[in-house]
């Protein structure tokens, strides 16, 4: 087909290519990135000069943690891993505790200086150039670290020790490569706000059809949000004896702070860091630990699950020798199966101490079951520790008949 070009005063071919023109679609993109996934880990040595004489190429492992879909672990060891060393040196290694395969990561290990000097002693693969790249651990129980990490008698008279504990840090930043195609489109979700449109709901009192009397306070509810949230109120306001429930309803043996955070939680699904309580004369009160405490009672007691769990978590955070042997009666009677797993593990790993404190005296006395549960916890450990921490528990006689005197508390000591 021929066309008429008025600038050339004649006739051109439709159907032939105008010169220098690219004719087709325009070519596709992607990109591969390669990053590390980093996650890092806290490990306190607590005893350290009682952990020396284990002997060489034994260890104190961590707790394990996780960084990019694998489990790792610190493992130190007090008189070395080398035979050949003869414990002069300890020695600190990051191992990989899950299954793997060519499990490509940089590492870093830091043993901190407890003066408050901030002369930490740190070995890292991160912001330098390494000539061989990221290091790689073939299959679980491949460990990164040193062998010669630090001369024994220079660590016992450094800094790095302090109370007869040491404090090592680690990072971990396993490699991953993914690769990308171009975004033609983006559209932002905004976050969900249905916590704070039903949190006004409580806020602004509007369209309320229930009273919560707590004490000397008045709570304005709704019923329906109160039933969907909890079932123990839907069985109350809507069950089968809910015609003889009035529009007022007295709460018991729960502080009025307590039940206004956990109304709180029913309208927000959260926490707040500080509750306001009181009508004549308003005050502030935080959510410590004591009210997570109480709140831990209340999510049981309204089988509101979520709740309980996140109580857990913040008690779990707490627990420590002193009030382990509490925490751990208040989860097996609120049913917060979860804290009482870390109770058991943590007084399992820290029996000793813990037999000693003036908590465990008590769980003797209000909750004698929870000592079996201690034992068996124990003997997941070591069978060996189980047998002698049955004497200590039972306040009777060790095996070859001999008596065995209960440890006396911190009050008796």
């Amino acid at each position: 087909m021929a066309l008429f070009d008025p600038a050339r005063g004649q006739l051109t071919d439709a159907t032939a290519p105008i010169h220098g023109a690219v004719i087709g679609p325009a070519p596709s993109r992607s990109s591969s990135v390669t990053q590390t996934i980093n996650g890092s880990h806290h490990f306190t040595i607590q005893g350290y000069s009682l952990a020396k004489g284990m002997g060489v190429g034994k260890y104190i492992a961590s707790d394990t943690f996780s960084v990019g879909d694998y489990q790792w672990a610190v493992y130190f060891y007090p008189d070395g891993k080398n035979q050949e060393d003869q414990s002069i040196y300890v020695s600190v290694f990051i191992a990989l505790v899950s299954e793997g395969t060519d499990v490509r990561a940089l590492f870093e290990l830091t043993l901190l200086d407890q003066s408050g000097k901030g002369k930490h002693k740190v070995h890292s693969h991160f912001d330098r150039a390494l000539e061989s790249g990221p290091y790689t651990l073939k299959y679980r129980g491949s460990m990164w670290g040193y062998k010669r990490f630090f001369r024994r008698t220079g660590l016992e008279t450094s800094d790095y020790l302090k109370n007869d504990c040491l404090s090592i840090s680690c990072t971990v930043g396993v490699v991953v490569s993914s690769t990308q195609g171009p975004r033609l489109h983006s559209i932002v979700v905004p976050e969900s706000n249905i916590g704070e449109q039903f949190g006004s709901l409580f806020d602004e009192a509007e369209n309320t059809d229930i009273t919560f009397v707590v004490g000397s306070e008045k709570f304005k509810a709704h019923k329906l949000v109160m039933a969907a949230r909890s079932p123990v109120f839907g069985a109350q306001l809507y069950g089968a004896l809910a015609d003889n429930v009035t529009d007022t309803i007295e709460i018991q043996e729960i502080e009025p702070y307590v039940f206004k955070a956990l109304l709180h939680f029913i309208y927000r699904d959260d926490l707040p860091e500080v509750i306001e309580v009181g009508s004549t004369a308003p005050s502030s009160r935080n959510i410590d630990t004591m009210t997570i405490q109480h709140l831990l009672a209340a999510a049981d007691r309204y089988s509101l699950d979520r709740l309980r769990v996140i109580c857990e978590s913040r008690l779990c955070k707490e627990v420590n020798v002193e009030n382990v042997a509490a925490t751990l009666a208040l989860a097996d009677r609120h049913h917060a199966f979860q804290l009482k797993a870390v109770c058991l593990k943590f007084a399992a790993g820290n029996l000793a101490a813990v037999l000693h404190s003036d908590g465990f005296e008590h769980l003797r006395e209000s909750c004698p079951p929870l000592q079996s549960e201690i034992l068996r916890a124990v003997a997941g450990v070591d069978d060996h520790a189980a047998t002698s921490t049955w004497a200590q528990l039972s306040d009777s006689t060790d095996v070859d008949g001999q008596g065995v005197k209960r440890p006396a508390s911190s009050a008796e000591a």
